[in-house]
């Protein structure tokens, strides 16, 4: 463990994708309000986090990267949240990205005794926060040329395009960096020869084209082999969730990686993890199974924090180098 590590520190990422805030309220109920039937909530203390694509970063910086992220964020209250929350953690944003016209994507969650009661989600319009509206794309793609590894973090809130999409994956080929995407179906983008995909279950399958209502059970195969035939990714991890995660290399053979056993409180940004530490890895020489294995490691560790969260050096040294063990699926 200790000596990938090593190897991700000092790798040059650029994260390119949507940017959010995550803002928890919690607090306790101990009564129904007489206006209506609801809880009351009375408030014990709010809490701001780094979510979607500034999770990503976060966890690329966490484990010792030089991390710049690009995205649009508002001139407003929760823009400014933001740019604290990256400049504390060593995460480079370029200004020019700040919109006064576009509100930061803010997801408050109110929290009671550890349970989220409901979520309250503030964005505007998608094409609002497009990058090309701000700044010219070529200033992105030479910034590409010049990282050791690029990943598109989509949550198809408009920042990622078909059209700049596409602009990126050639910068990158052009520079000789590691590209990798985690894409949303719902965005439809079309796109191909990326270094690694990462599609959660579900994901995958609407990737794929098959119908999840008609899937009794994962079709692992005809999953893997649609979207490799679709997209072209050298590599394709999908994750599994408690199931821990299915790997395909350029040599076609599907690798499951078993998670590790652990209490999950929390599967907020667990994908986050997963594709800053699949990136890594792979960018540093890992091979795609051990890279698929520190990540599941990683990602197990998220899941047992509460919110969105970031893994660190200490947790996984603490850890060993204990893997999971791999093997082929029946």
């Amino acid at each position: 463990m200790k000596n990938l590590l090593d190897k991700i520190s000092g790798l040059k990422v650029l994260v390119i994708g949507d940017i959010m805030l995550d803002h928890y309220i919690i607090g306790d109920v101990t009564r129904i309000s007489p206006e209506a039937p609801v809880p009351v909530v009375a408030v014990e203390r709010d809490k701001y986090a780094l979510g979607a694509a500034a999770n990503v970063a976060l966890n690329v910086a966490r484990l010792g990267c030089h991390t710049e992220l690009i995205g649009t964020i508002g001139q407003d209250r929760s823009g400014e949240i933001v740019k604290n929350l990256l400049a504390e953690n060593g995460i480079s944003f370029n200004m020019n990205f700040v919109s006064p016209t576009t509100s930061t994507i803010k997801k408050t969650r109110v929290v009671v005794r550890g349970q989220q009661l409901c979520r309250i989600d503030r964005e505007d319009n998608r094409l609002n926060y497009e990058m090309a509206k701000i700044v010219p794309l070529g200033e992105i793609c030479k910034r590409i040329e010049f990282v050791d590894a690029v990943i598109l973090s989509d949550y198809a809130k408009g920042i990622l395009t078909n059209s700049n999409v596409v602009k990126f994956i050639e910068a990158a080929e052009r520079g000789n960096a590691f590209i990798a995407i985690d894409p949303k179906p719902i965005n439809k983008l079309s796109f191909s020869g990326v270094a690694l995909m990462t599609p959660n279950m579900a994901e995958a399958m609407q990737l794929a084209g098959i119908d999840l209502a008609g899937a009794d059970k994962f079709p692992e195969k005809k999953t893997c082999e649609s979207i490799l035939r679709k997209y072209s990714p050298k590599n394709l991890v999908i994750t599994l969730g408690p199931d821990g995660m299915l790997a395909v290399g350029e040599d076609k053979k599907i690798l499951r990686i078993p998670t590790r056993a652990r209490e999950v409180f929390d599967v907020s940004g667990a994908g986050d993890t997963s594709i800053a530490c699949l990136t890594l890895a792979l960018a540093s020489g890992e091979s795609l199974a051990d890279a698929a294995k520190f990540a599941n490691i990683a990602a197990g560790i998220v899941v047992s924090k509460h919110g969105t969260a970031a893994v660190s050096v200490p947790e996984l040294l603490s850890l060993g180098n204990e893997y999971p063990t791999v093997s082929d699926p029946a």
